[in-house]
């Protein structure tokens, strides 16, 4: 057991005026199992970068560990799992890997496969697993349930609960809830460490928060208060030192004694005024606001807006999952269900694609989903219906192709500007993110430019694939108030199962 010390650790980017972190400080423990929170762009991935030494900055990073990070960044992928393993932890035995993988639930035999043929969820295992056997490390790990499925997800925690010294990013809450036992959090104004899971931390918070606004309440009442007495005091003062020089002979050393009192006074006053104004300036630093969403959805006359019979998609001719057959109706909210690799989003893409075909320059899809139209390889079997006029909005999974200021974005995407960012606004960007590359921006921070996006087109449809990836916990609660208001018709791909819980009112298992 040691000691992680973190010591007034100054950060900002090279192209960023803005400070990442001032004057942070925190020490936890290498035996903890320790999640990491905060919302997007507030620091999470640099602190980790800063720890692995990756950048230059002020203050002091005392440790005794070694750090490793995941994902590992795999330089072959033609490598077969096996020889991948022996690069990452050259120390450990074939059948510590084979025993490791066994705890996660993936066969050994994929170890004699191409790297780059494995599904993102046997990835995600296998490099957790060759991480964690290099003994005496610290496991930096970063957002891996991204590409996992609910049941993946449930295998991943109960193994990372087995296990200790590693920081956990991720935003799932129900997963940090099930593998750690303390929580780092980068909060508005500092950073803070807990004992705990994450639920026993969002309660703690929210009742310090509670505590915070009712002591904010009592000392501006008093402020306005004194404000008042400060007023009548200065104007007692005033009038007694004025009435010196009255028509009858006055008594003035009386006069001005009691006006030297008044003022006296008056400096008490303000001295008090001066101290609650402080004590005020130290409460709701970490207030994390999350103001309502709004959206506009559609009115489609058809009651079923999208018929799925026996459909099944195809890449190369070769089908990625066995035949579905299911129905759209206006109010639903369906989230498809099913492992990794099982056609999920096949499936939203080719309902996309195929109103895309219906109406071509339907700006709500992406252009992702318009390219696909040229893309031969990709078809399917079976019968796809949908209403006629349909309007969609689409979220695909990739940011990769976000780039440009969001101005730009926004003019090409023909949505509103001034709602774009008013949106954006509200779900925590701050107005010098206006000024810079989408490419520059954080993954989750992409993603929110998309559901933006999104919000600001007014649909029949809402195609949502994995939409919360990379996104706070605070904006997902913001997310589901705003669709459980509004209740636009969805058909979403979600691998949270809070998430899932509250917003979907039916279930399509692939």
């Amino acid at each position: 057991m040691s000691i992680i010390k973190i010591e007034n650790l100054t950060f900002s980017y090279p192209s960023s005026s803005d400070n990442i972190f001032e004057n942070a400080n925190f020490q936890i423990d290498t035996d903890w199992k320790l999640g990491f929170v905060g919302r997007n762009g507030r620091g999470k991935t640099t602190l980790l970068n800063l720890l692995l030494g990756k950048y230059k900055y002020s203050g002091k990073i005392t440790s005794s560990v070694q750090f490793d990070y995941f994902p590992y960044a795999v330089s072959d992928k033609s490598q077969t799992a096996a020889e991948i393993f022996r690069e990452i932890c050259p120390l450990a035995e074939e059948w510590e890997l084979i025993r490791e993988l066994s705890y996660l639930d993936v066969d050994s035999d994929i170890l004699w496969s191409p790297f780059q043929f494995l599904s993102e969820g046997e990835r995600t295992k296998i490099l957790l697993a060759a991480l964690f056997l290099n003994e005496g490390h610290f496991l930096l790990i970063d957002e891996p349930t991204n590409h996992l499925d609910i049941k993946a997800r449930e295998i991943v925690a109960a193994y990372l609960k087995k296990k200790k010294s590693f920081i956990l990013v991720s935003h799932d809450r129900r997963f940090i809830d099930g593998c750690v036992d303390h929580i780092l959090s980068i909060n508005r104004s500092d950073i803070e460490v807990q004992s705990g899971n994450f639920s026993s931390f969002m309660q703690n918070f929210e009742m310090r928060q509670k505590s915070e606004a009712v002591q904010n309440e009592r000392i501006k009442k008093d402020i306005d208060r004194l404000n008042q007495a400060a007023r009548r005091a200065a104007s007692w003062s005033d009038q007694t030192e004025a009435s010196k020089f009255g028509t009858r002979p006055p008594d003035r050393g009386y006069i001005g004694h009691k006006a030297a009192k008044m003022m006296k006074r008056s400096k008490n006053i303000e001295k008090r005024r001066e101290q609650a104004a402080e004590e005020k300036s130290k409460l709701l630093k970490n207030m994390e606001k999350t103001e309502s969403l709004k959206l506009s959805p559609l009115t489609h006359y058809a009651d079923t807006l999208a018929s799925f019979y026996d459909v099944s998609p195809c890449y190369n001719g070769k089908a990625v999952c066995r035949t579905v057959s299911f129905s759209v109706i206006q109010g639903d909210r369906i989230v498809l269900d099913g492992k990794n690799g099982s056609g999920k989003s096949s499936l939203l893409k080719l309902l996309a694609v195929k109103s895309g075909v219906l109406s071509r320059q339907n700006s709500s899809l992406s252009f992702e989903a318009h390219n696909m139209l040229e893309n031969t390889a990709f078809s399917y079997t079976g019968n796809i219906s949908i209403a006629s006029g349909l309007v969609i909005s689409y979220v695909p999974q990739d940011t990769s192709h976000l780039c440009g200021l969001l101005s730009d974005y926004a003019y090409n995407c023909k949505i509103d500007e001034t709602l774009f960012k008013t949106i954006l606004r509200k779900m925590n960007f701050e107005r010098i993110q206006f000024e810079k590359d989408i490419r520059d921006f954080s993954s989750g921070q992409k993603k929110k430019v998309l559901i933006a996006r999104s919000l600001c087109e007014r649909a029949h449809l809402y195609i949502w694939d994995e939409p919360l990836n990379f996104i706070d916990v605070y904006s997902r609660m913001q997310i589901e108030m705003l669709i459980s208001e509004f209740s636009p018709t969805m058909l979403f791909v979600e691998h949270d199962s809070a998430f899932r819980e509250k917003i979907a009112t039916k279930t399509v298992h692939i």
